[in-house]
């Protein structure tokens, strides 16, 4: 069998593979339940097996339907990577101590760096729209317990 889109092909195969992993981890780590009572295994599992799902119908494009040049796989784009794995890593260590108000924005502008068609205004207005936004669903709205201020504030 000839793979006819190199890139429809690997990402299909991740796909199925995540979907998959998800779907077993959620059988053996957690109660699946009912339809009536599910359990907290039952949602992860329909999940991994949509995107199982989702994978395999990539992959039967990438054996059936013919593509120009087969698609090959390009370089790969380390630079948007490390910037937003980074930006991830400085969320996570920031937020209990600089607050939602101050690390979603940092958050939002490092990740935007990571594209070639950065801009300030559009990175700025995104971080104060979703920070907003954030605050209002996740703090008002749910009551959860995310600090919205630095530490050394103390609001």
């Amino acid at each position: 069998m000839k793979i006819k889109s190199q890139r429809d092909f690997w990402s299909g195969l991740l796909f199925v593979i995540v979907g998959v992993a998800f779907a077993w981890g959620s059988l053996v780590h957690y109660s699946f339940g009912s339809s009536a009572r599910p359990g907290p295994g039952y949602f992860p599992f329909g999940l991994g097996v949509l995107l199982a799902i989702l994978g395999g119908a990539v992959l039967f494009k990438a054996l059936t339907i013919e593509s120009e040049g087969g698609q090959p796989i390009g370089s790969f784009a380390w630079r948007p990577l490390v910037i937003v794995v980074a930006a991830i890593v400085v969320f996570g260590f920031a937020l209990p101590r600089l607050g939602l108000a101050i690390t979603l924005p940092l958050l939002i502008i490092m990740s935007s760096m990571a594209s070639d068609e950065f801009n300030w205004r559009d990175a700025i207005l995104s971080s104060v729209v979703l920070t907003i936004g954030s605050w209002a669903i996740f703090v008002w709205g749910l009551s959860l317990v995310i600090p919205v201020w630095p530490t050394f504030i103390g609001a």
